[in-house]
């Protein structure tokens, strides 16, 4: 009788490290992918923690978590690195494609401009959308236009028959930001000129 009970716990000994062995195949055949870098892996919910250099990534679908270790994170996200686990942090805004913290975006998607850190599909007044680098960039607004100066060619003001007048306006406030985009601030246009200086002396423009 012992004998027999013996046998039987024997058996389910076998049968357990069996069923064990089988689930940690399946395990490593079913996640190889998802477990890539994890120090700690869930058969249903993927990586748990990551090794020091890597960034823990968790989504959701549905109900159910998911995590995957990665090297860099993706759009949308950020890396935080941490005493315990690095983490990949959503950005706040759905429209920004790389941020640098939760709230303040480096790059926004498409159809969406750049302005301080969010993102807009109309640049605000006093900006205009640059289509090259999908900014808005502050521009400026310049006083009125000086009067016409004195036509002049090569600093004289006589003795030659065509030369050029210039006007300038200025921008009553410094610019806000490096690179702003600020309207012309000089103009030239060609001006008729006396054919002969008086008493034949050609004199520069005072």
């Amino acid at each position: 009788m012992q004998w027999i009970i013996f046998m039987l716990l024997l058996f389910i000994s076998s049968m357990e490290m069996l069923t064990q062995n089988r689930w940690k195949k399946q395990a490593s055949a079913g996640l190889l992918e998802n477990c890539t870098g994890c120090v700690l892996c869930s058969e249903d919910n993927g990586c748990i923690t990551c090794h020091h250099r890597l960034f823990l990534l968790i989504w959701r679908d549905g109900i159910r978590q998911y995590g995957m270790c990665v090297h860099t994170c993706p759009p949308g996200y950020f890396g935080v690195r941490g005493l315990e686990v690095n983490r990949c942090t959503k950005c706040r805004s759905p429209s920004c494609e790389s941020c640098f913290s939760r709230d303040f975006c480096m790059k926004c998607k498409d159809k969406f401009y750049l302005y301080k850190g969010q993102c807009f599909r109309q640049c605000p007044p006093g900006t205009a959308a640059q289509p090259g680098t999908r900014e808005c960039q502050e521009t400026c607004e310049p006083g009125p236009w000086s009067e016409w100066s004195a036509c002049t060619h090569e600093s004289r003001t006589c003795g030659c028959k065509w030369g050029v007048e210039t006007r300038v306006r200025e921008v009553p406030e410094p610019a806000r930001e490096e690179g702003t985009a600020c309207p012309a601030l000089l103009e030239t246009r060609r001006c008729r000129m006396k054919k002969h200086c008086p008493g034949g002396e050609h004199r520069a423009a005072g």
